[in-house]
């Protein structure tokens, strides 16, 4: 036995327990690290080691060096950006996906990774309602989703790119794609790895709920035509980052069918709460897009990462990026080979894990977790709002909640400055974890519920800290 291959069940046997106590204890720990930057780097060598390693070694050193580094996105505490978590029996699916270690490009390469992969998502569409006529397939995450929905938005124009490129033709337009001001950076990111440049990345103005206005973007699609310019792709999201707003997307549809201009629907974060039939609402529209992202990592309890695309027809994603070398021609008709549906060759066995946690929980148990969270934002909501000089910003539909304090009479930039002084002064507590945006120019505070095993009591400590830090903030003549 050497240590590059120990025994293994007594090592399982050793982070089975470990991570049994992790998620038995996890409040114990801060949710954000409290290492400074170069901690680690410091204490390890700089060079690796020249003889094997016993795992007892490696562990403990995992245990010592690298948890105090963990920012835990896997603790009930954590409210910033989206919260997340994985279920325990995920864990379980990962370890045995690591043990197979298949690659999951071709269906002959592991038929039961295509074709696992093939069902979860046809469950997924139905849980969601969205029709057969659409078909799903796994990336890692919705930026690797919404770059592939852009370059097939961009395929579908006909222009040649797949075989002439861009760089060096005066024949191309100009191609537009149209976005708000809410919508991920990753749509723009894409664009500017798509070689379409930022300065075609058209925002389209919003209303008072952060919505896009249908009616701006058919003037913007409008104008650039008569401009000469190409319309490409129209992003919708449902369920933005900042404050989980909706984009009205059967309207903005109606626009770009007129248009013949691809829809593409980012329902990365809001998508999983319309397999609640009373959010069914959310992908109204969505139907006949083009293409729809869906985040299960994000409020599925799936453990990074699993983003799902789908699209409404596959084949134009094969004819944007298929490309079959010799030694990967393989001769069965009727699958799926997914290394022709996107950038990716090799492919981790992520199905796995989604299978097993959509058999654990079933459709009702994953719909009385995501009620669950959608009503203590809603309770959230409402201490905010009674409490004097805390205001709620932001329509609050599902899990996430925006919130300012504006004691009377400060100037914005002062109560920008305190609001961000209240937040770092919570988060320093290490009890728990929340983030800020900015909504017209202002700092506000988010609380994002998203974690399987957050509490109520976990959410009123969030804001008692939040009161408590502001109390200590205020003049003494002022308390």
């Amino acid at each position: 036995m050497t240590p590059a291959d120990p025994d293994l069940e007594g090592a399982f046997a050793q982070v089975a327990a470990w991570i049994g106590r992790y998620y038995r204890e996890t409040r114990s720990y801060p949710v954000l690290s409290q290492t400074k930057p170069g901690d680690l780097v410091r204490a390890l060598p700089s060079e690796a080691p020249v003889e094997g390693q016993a795992f007892e070694r490696i562990f403990e050193d995992f245990q010592r060096l690298v948890i105090p580094g963990i920012t835990h996105w896997n603790h009930p505490r954590f409210f910033a950006y989206f919260a997340i978590s994985a279920a325990p029996i995920a864990v379980l699916a990962e370890a045995l996906a690591a043990a197979l270690d298949v690659n999951a490009m071709l269906w002959r390469t592991s038929p039961a990774a295509t074709e696992l992969e093939d069902v979860t998502l046809g469950w997924l569409r139905a849980m969601l309602g969205l029709p057969s006529t659409l078909h799903g397939i796994i990336y890692d995450t919705a930026s690797i989703g919404g770059f592939t929905a852009l370059a097939a938005a961009r395929e579908s124009l006909d222009l040649d790119i797949r075989a002439r490129g861009m760089a060096g033709r005066g024949d191309l337009p100009a191609l537009r794609v149209y976005i708000t001001e809410h919508t991920h950076s990753h749509v723009e990111k894409g664009a500017i790895a798509l070689g379409l440049g930022r300065e075609n990345v058209v925002r389209v103005p919003v209303d008072d709920a952060f919505a896009m206005r249908p009616e701006a973007l058919a003037r913007a699609i409008d104008d650039d035509v008569a401009a000469g310019r190409r319309p490409m792709c129209a992003v919708a999201t449902v369920g933005t980052t900042s404050t989980t707003s909706t984009d009205p997307v059967a309207a903005i549809r109606a626009v770009t069918r007129e248009r013949s201009v691809w829809l593409h629907v980012d329902a990365a974060y809001g998508g999983p709460a319309a397999i609640l039939p009373e959010f069914r609402w959310l992908l109204d529209g969505a139907h006949d897009a083009d293409s729809i992202v869906v985040n299960p990592h994000k409020w599925m309890f799936v453990p990074v990462d699993l983003s799902v695309l789908f699209v409404r027809d596959p084949e134009q994603l094969r004819r944007t990026f298929s490309l079959v070398a010799d030694f990967l021609e393989t001769p069965e008709t009727g699958v799926h080979n997914y290394m022709d549906y996107g950038l990716q060759l090799g492919r981790r066995f992520r199905a796995l894990k989604f299978w097993f946690v959509l058999r654990a929980f079933g459709v009702r148990g994953m719909q009385e977790r995501l009620r669950a969270h959608i009503a203590l934002a809603q309770e959230l909501a409402s201490w905010i709002e009674a409490a004097p000089d805390w205001q709620v910003v932001a329509p609050h539909p599902l899990s996430v909640v925006c919130f300012r304090y504006v004691p009377g009479g400060i100037e914005d930039a002062k109560a920008d400055a305190l609001n961000t002084a209240i937040m770092d002064a919570v988060n320093a507590t290490g009890e728990v974890y929340l983030s800020s945006t900015r909504l017209y120019g202002r700092v506000v505070l988010r609380i994002a519920i998203g974690n399987e095993r957050t509490t109520r009591d976990d959410v009123a400590l969030a804001w008692e800290l939040l009161q408590r830090e502001a109390f200590a903030r205020l003049p003494l003549t002022a308390r």
